[in-house]
């Protein structure tokens, strides 16, 4: 089935991208929550003519996008967390603590777009997490974990 995605859908495609799927993942998924639409004729004419349209437009962004990258290499983030025995850390540190930092830090990142291997980490030490900024902008954010002393 050829569908037209109206928003990102992971592990699917960017939106307005041209996909194949099953049929029944687009019926009974996709289509009914709204993230795709049927990829008829008159539907390819009109996502052709705001893809022309958007093309101007979203070399900017990408341009932004990069230098936010540029940007966030140069910040140094530390994340404090209690540490048990040795480097085992109390708890996990996940995307959602390292978003706090980076607010902190004076960037407005969104949770979901920042992925850390593993989905968490559990021991001191320095480790690298992959931020998507945009569809063709991902940066491989440097950050630490240390014990905190209180």
């Amino acid at each position: 089935m050829e569908l037209i995605l109206k928003i990102d859908v992971e592990g699917v495609g960017f939106k307005d991208d041209l996909v194949n799927v099953k049929n029944g993942f687009g019926r009974n998924f996709l289509i009914p929550n709204g993230n795709a639409i049927l990829a008829t004729s008159s539907a390819k004419k009109v996502l052709a003519e705001n893809l022309k349209q958007r093309a101007f437009k979203e070399k900017k962004i990408v341009d932004d996008a990069n230098k936010l990258s540029k940007k966030l290499l140069a910040l140094e983030i530390k994340i404090k967390s209690k540490v048990g025995q040795g480097v085992k850390l109390f708890g996990s540190i996940n995307n959602i603590d390292l978003q706090k930092a980076l607010v902190s830090g004076g960037f407005e990142i969104d949770k979901k777009q920042i992925i850390i291997p593993g989905g968490s980490i559990k021991q001191l030490g320095k480790y690298n997490a992959s931020i998507r900024l945009h569809r063709e902008v991902s940066v491989e954010f440097p950050f630490e974990i240390i014990p905190d002393t209180k």
